[in-house]
């Protein structure tokens, strides 16, 4: 065979690059489109599209491995794959972005007008805008980047048009006053589910409002008192209501109120809403600046007063207080209350208030003429569609979540007063006030056939455009052979916490406009923190940023201990130790493949390409055992990542090549390969199994470690018909197993081989722990003696006398059936081996070691005696401390345990000495 090498060490910057570039020219991440391709051999994921402005953080990390494994697993299964990537235009965070560029160019968007700021923000998407995209590569993302898209290209852009005119004509869409969530920072509306609500330390502030008297009423009181968060909203009442059954204030239902600071005159209504029991049972309601003061404004036509411009400066409806901010002006209202004697008292109030998602800014309720979509006919289908079960949500308890959103969903305000977006393709008159909704540039009124047409000025919600994801990507509204090959998608993967900004919207539009749900399965990520289970912030100064952790231990390592850790049941703790543990397991994994191609070097390939069946060799037993396993580890991974089990299947390979492969196998086949007998049966058995099950290991780790495998992979001696990459390659399969290996084993065979190779392997751990325990040299060679009672035990000593000698560091072995009285100056352990006696029963073995010339007994026997009486003291300290009543119930309770737990760990102590020292009497 050819000459075949490998670096010492392994160097992940040489292999990945190297290795990335070479995918992406041979197009192994293209997925296939064209007639002979349908659906139902087609798996499918759209990425979470990024903001345009983003840079790679962990949780991006997470979700691109997750990806990452589910599509190179089936590409490997002989699904035509496609993973669609692209990135979401982020309406305010990018407008905010070009907007602090321009700034610091003394240049404002305004100075620019719209047409020009847009151009700006797209000559900075194209410089700039790629940059998590090419961090997601450095991932080994293995994204068909032919198809990247961008929710503002040329045609999401007609998609999103198509959708909005549809849902506007259907009704489904309109415009209207309505109290939305307003950021003063970012100056556009928000929905609902973009605010994000933090517990925050307030007040409530009770203040008095002069009654007005009416003549002949003497039974009415002076001052009526509300209490209120926010008392600068107190400048926009237009009315107090109370409970209807309150009897405290029925007879003051219809007389009014002067409104302190401004002293204009509002009524007392009387509403449901009111709760008597919350502050005095009396609220101040101010239509244009509260949600439930709207509606109860509503009820009793109260007016709508705006004290406040987009910027949450206090407008001339609140005189005297216009021009300064809102909070200066709380600051205002409270001074100036108090100086009138008007405050009554000030009540700690901690509560939740809402910020925006972008900027972290307090939002403001705010009246606003808007653009909603209603939700209540589109919940309806999502609802059906998780529900009758066409879309399973993994973990299965995020439909609990889901399903409460939907059923108590709000129109959503689909407008952002903002000049980066999908401009809203609507037209009014302003000759007629017609509303005019085109797909198409509008240049004449359908009512009144005016040309003085002006577009609407707002965008849509950066989510209208995200929900058509799935379909409009590829392709729609045209009839596109990737919407036919690819539509559905096979499974969406994303974070819980857009479950309503996102997942919920995408089935809505997926079914309302193709007919078809969007992905037949949901599987939720976790969040990723810190080792102490925080949330990672760079405040904090807890974040890991993933690009620093690649450039230390290379993506594998990452990308492992990110899939070993994900789990459906908890969020994902990181730590750095736990990433440098897998790098240690790369290492392994390297120095292992090594030492196969150093035994496998010179050796003729021929000789294990043309070994139809394995089973046709003259195999040992850790051949068998090895081979089992691997069966064993087949099955386990595939289930594992066909139930999204991520980190269950990577934990079984992880255990598989760390314990079994080189820990065991490794070792234990050494000395066949020491052989220089041509022709050796056993030496060519070995290299023909140890090389099956490198290679088909490198598979089965291959979508959780993409570089180091295909690196392995690419210096292994190939099998018949082996592709010449693993990405190409097939998974292995159970089936595929079955044909290679040409095993047709009973249970009842594989039991026995299980069982043998178990005894074998505790007896080899058990002779080890003599030596250490006496601390006989490793290199020193032993004389062990087995007393077993079975010929099914002797028979596994014997059939394995080779390797176990080697492996156990033993001049020679022997065994007995029986022995009447202990044989002196030996240390001796005992194992219970699964191989059954003739009565089918548990078999015990004792295995004596001889020491006599190993150590100096008289003198271990000394330091035995020594390390006993310490642990006696040790046993008595805790002892006298446990019965002592007064640190008993003084002393906390995890003390107490921990006292317990050493006086535990003594006694073993103890009890062990005692054993080695009998060991040694003569």
């Amino acid at each position: 065979m050819e000459e075949i090498s490998m670096e010492k060490a392994y160097n992940p910057k040489n292999v990945e690059e190297k290795w990335y570039k070479l995918w992406c020219e041979r197009n192994y991440f293209r997925a296939k489109t064209g007639p002979e391709f349908n659906n139902a051999n087609s798996f499918t994921i759209v990425i979470p599209p990024p903001n345009v402005t983003g840079i790679l953080h962990m949780g991006h990390a997470l979700n691109s491995t997750v990806h990452d494994i589910v599509i190179r697993y089936n590409k490997m299964n002989g699904k035509n794959v496609l993973w669609l990537p692209g990135t979401d235009h982020a309406g305010i965070a990018t407008q905010n972005v070009v907007e602090k560029k321009l700034a610091k160019e003394k240049i404002r968007r305004q100075d620019l007008g719209r047409e020009k700021f847009v151009e700006k923000v797209w000559e900075w998407k194209n410089q700039t805008g790629s940059t998590i995209i090419n961090q997601l590569k450095k991932l080994g993302a293995s994204c068909d980047w032919s198809r990247e898209r961008f929710t503002m290209d040329e045609g999401l852009s007609e998609a999103v048009k198509k959708v909005f005119v549809a849902l506007y004509k259907e009704g489904l869409i309109y415009r209207g006053d309505r109290i939305i969530n307003w950021c003063p920072r970012c100056t556009t509306a928000l929905s609902n589910d973009e605010v994000e609500f933090h517990d925050l330390a307030g007040k409530l502030w009770h203040i008095k409002y002069p009654v007005v008297k009416e003549a002949g009423r003497n039974d009415i009181p002076d001052y009526i008192i509300v209490a209120t968060t926010r008392p600068e909203t107190m400048l926009g009442d237009t009315g107090v209501a109370v409970s209807p059954k309150d009897d405290r204030y029925k007879h003051m239902i219809g007389m009014k109120v002067k409104l302190p600071l401004v002293n204009r005159e509002i009524p007392i209504v009387a509403d449901e809403y009111v709760d008597m029991s919350f502050g005095t049972g009396a609220v101040k309601v101010t239509p244009a600046h509260d949600p439930n003061d709207f509606e109860i404004g509503r009820r009793h036509n109260l007016e709508n007063l705006t004290i406040m411009d987009i910027r949450g400066v206090i407008n001339e409806n609140a005189k005297p207080y216009a021009g300064m901010s809102r909070f200066d002006a709380r600051k205002k209202v409270i001074a100036d209350l108090e100086e009138q004697g008007l405050l009554v008292k000030i009540d700690e109030h901690p509560h939740a208030v809402g910020h925006c998602y972008r900027c972290d800014t307090i939002i403001e309720p705010y009246l606003s003429t808007q653009w909603f979509v209603k939700m209540k006919p589109l919940a309806e289908i999502a609802i059906a569609a998780v529900r009758d079960g066409e879309i399973e949500f993994i973990p299965k308890r995020w439909e609990k979540t889901y399903f409460h959103w939907l059923e108590n969903v709000r129109d959503w305000c689909i407008s952002r007063q903002l000049w980066w977006g999908h401009r809203i393709p609507v037209w009014f008159c302003e000759d007629c006030g017609a509303v005019n909704v085109s797909e198409t540039v509008a240049v004449k009124c359908e009512k009144c056939s005016s040309t003085n047409l002006r577009q609407e000025e707002d965008v849509l919600d950066t989510w209208f455009s995200s929900s058509l994801w799935p379909f409009s990507t590829l392709g729609w509204p045209e009839k596109t052979d990737d919407l036919n090959t690819f539509y559905p998608t096979s499974v969406l993967i994303t974070g819980f916490d857009i479950i309503y900004l996102w997942v919920a919207r995408m089935i809505m539009m997926g079914k309302k406009f193709m007919g078809k749900i969007p992905f037949s399965k949901v599987y939720f990520t976790m969040l990723v923190r810190d080792e102490k289970g925080e949330k990672m912030s760079k405040s904090k100064g807890n974040a890991i940023d993933p690009l620093e952790i690649i450039q230390s231990y290379g993506t594998d390592a990452l990308r492992f201990t990110l899939a070993a850790q994900s789990t459906t049941t908890a969020d994902l703790n990181l730590s750095i130790s736990s990433i440098e543990g897998y790098r240690n397991f790369a290492n392994k994994i390297w120095n292992a493949a090594r030492f196969s191609l150093m035994n496998l070097d010179g050796f003729d390939s021929n000789k294990i390409s043309a070994i139809k069946k394995l089973s046709d060799l003259e195999l040992e037993l850790p051949d068998k055992y090895m081979l089992l396993k691997l069966e064993e580890l087949i099955k386990t991974v595939r289930k594992n990542i066909d139930e999204y089990e991520f980190s269950h299947a990577a934990m079984a390979v992880y255990e598989f090549i760390w314990s079994e492969l080189c820990d065991w196998y490794i070792e234990i086949i050494k000395p066949r390969f020491y052989s220089k007998e041509e022709g050796d049966r056993s030496k060519i058995a070995a290299s023909a199994v140890l090389n099956y099950i490198f290679v088909e290991t490198m598979k089965i780790a291959h979508p959780f470690m993409p570089f180091i495998t295909e690196e392995i992979y690419s210096s292994f001696a190939k099998l018949p018909c082996e592709k010449e990459s693993l990405m190409l390659s097939s998974y292995p399969s159970a089936e595929s197993f079955a044909a290679r290996t040409g095993f047709n084993m009973s249970e009842e065979e594989k039991k026995n081989v299980y069982a043998s190779f178990k005894f074998l392997k505790e007896a080899i751990v058990a002779t080890r722990q003599i030596r250490a325990e006496l601390g006989v040299s490793p290199g020193v060679q032993i004389k062990p003696l087995f007393v077993c009672g079975t010929g099914a035990v002797k028979d596994a000593l014997e059939s394995n006398a080779r390797w176990i000698k080697a492996v156990m560091r033993a001049e020679e072995i022997s065994h007995s059936a029986e022995m009447s009285e202990k044989p002196k100056g030996m240390a001796v352990c005992s194992i219970m081996s699964e191989i059954k006696s003739p009565a089918g029963d548990m078999t015990r073995v004792d295995i004596y070691v001889p020491l006599a010339g190993l150590i100096d007994i008289n003198k271990e026997k000394d330091r035995l005696s020594r390390e006993i009486a310490k642990a006696e003291e040790e046993l008595a300290r805790v002892n006298n401390k446990l019965q002592n009543k007064n640190f008993i119930e003084r002393a906390a309770a995890d003390v107490v345990e921990k006292e317990k737990a050493k006086l535990e760990k003594y006694a073993q102590i103890k009890e062990k000495l005692i054993s080695t020292m009998n060991s040694l009497e003569e």
